[in-house]
């Protein structure tokens, strides 16, 4: 029986499966089921952000920028490895109401969508939900 693998693929194998077992060592709080109360600045416009002013329990985004990191692969697990910078892209009504914003990383391309928070940029969300009927995809004379 012929090795399909070359020993820089078992090598590379073996280091990612050594970075896991470090990873999950090293485990830290699942913020899907407990408060997020860290304080961080915005790697985008190096503002300081508070969790308090948020009214909820998971802050994930800069409210000047409406920015957000990369840490997430399922909603606060932090096991990304990316680190990129997720740019607001567009917002969206939950069932119940509540508007979300969605980002995608720049670094990876990933989509994701966060609940806005009570001290998010208001001018900004409003920006990003015109944005679609400021740059219509066809001529306004056609309707």
């Amino acid at each position: 029986m012929v090795n399909k693998y070359s020993s820089r693929d078992k090598d590379k194998h073996k280091y990612n499966n050594e970075l896991s077992m470090i990873d999950r060592s090293h485990a830290t709080t699942n913020y899907r089921n407990e408060p997020c109360n860290e304080s961080f600045t915005c790697k985008n416009c190096s503002e300081f952000v508070l969790p308090e002013c948020a009214a909820t329990k998971h802050r994930n985004h800069c409210p000047k920028c409406l920015v957000s990191i990369h840490v997430d692969i399922n909603p606060g697990d932090r096991a990304s490895m990316c680190g990129g910078n997720m740019e607001p892209i567009s917002v969206w009504v939950r069932k119940n109401g509540e508007w979300a914003i969605i980002h995608r990383c720049r670094t990876c391309g990933e989509i994701s969508s966060n609940r806005i928070a009570a001290d998010d940029n208001p001018t900004l969300l409003m920006s990003i939900a015109v944005k679609p009927l400021a740059m219509p995809p066809f001529p306004l004379g056609m309707l």
